[in-house]
């Protein structure tokens, strides 16, 4: 499929009307952070690498997304998680590396997708080079917002399960909740001590079924021995 010019892609983005314009005072749509944009399965890298500075979104199976600025509260949950990983990483003198949004994760090694986790967690260090990642992240963080329900727990669970991602968390601020998708062990690993730590809600039967926790358990992250995060003890603003 012919790849479409620089201007074509920047008109559609500019088409898709922002949350304000289509949205009532006081009406909230779920959405709104990721707005599709018009043109089906047809785009590429190359219409990514085409946008405007400034403009960012994310690419699944040819289908692309526009992104808006995360808030305040979003920020300082990513920067006090990030600060906790690369803690644990530098004192144990490992060799993943931990890097924020926006990084750009090139994540089947095809031109039909690309994605800018909020916490991407890279162990093979020769994935990485100046552009981002190319492949699966180990490990991916994601903050969700009412504005990125579908996009989360959905077109993105089965994103980073189909590329190899080892372990995907969910973090939701408004239900104080971590839903922890541990592709790599899958249902062989539940009721084990490496989970020794941390309540499950429900056991899960398939890869897309996570172990839910809230905020005030210590949640262990797979890929690592001994790291364990407790979102509740973090100080936020």
């Amino acid at each position: 499929m012919e790849v479409r010019k620089r201007k074509e892609t920047v008109t559609e983005l500019r088409e898709v009307k922002a949350p304000e314009e289509t949205m009532k005072p006081g009406k909230q749509k779920r959405e709104e952070g990721f707005q599709m944009i018009k043109g089906g399965k047809g785009y590429t890298i190359a219409d990514i690498e085409a946008l405007p500075e400034g403009e960012r979104a994310e690419l699944i199976d040819g289908e692309m997304f526009r992104m808006d600025a995360p808030t305040l509260t979003h920020q300082d949950l990513l920067v006090k998680l990030l600060f906790e990983i690369e803690l644990h990483i530098r004192k144990n003198k490992g060799p993943c590396r931990v890097l924020p949004a926006p990084f750009g994760v090139y994540i089947k090694k095809d031109d039909r997708n690309y994605v800018e986790p909020d916490i991407s967690v890279i162990c093979d260090r020769d994935r990485l080079d100046q552009k981002g990642c190319h492949g699966a992240p180990d490990w991916v963080i994601e903050i969700m917002s009412p504005s990125s329900v579908k996009m989360d727990s959905v077109r993105k669970v089965k994103l980073y399960q189909e590329a190899g991602v080892r372990e995907y968390w969910i973090v939701d601020f408004g239900k104080e909740t971590v839903s922890v998708y541990d592709y790599e062990r899958g249902k062989a690993a539940r009721g084990t001590d490496t989970y020794a730590t941390g309540t499950c809600a429900a056991a899960p039967e398939r890869w897309d079924e996570p172990m839910l926790y809230s905020f005030s358990e210590r949640v262990k992250a797979g890929i690592f021995k001994d790291l364990y995060l407790e979102i509740s003890q973090m100080d936020f603003m």
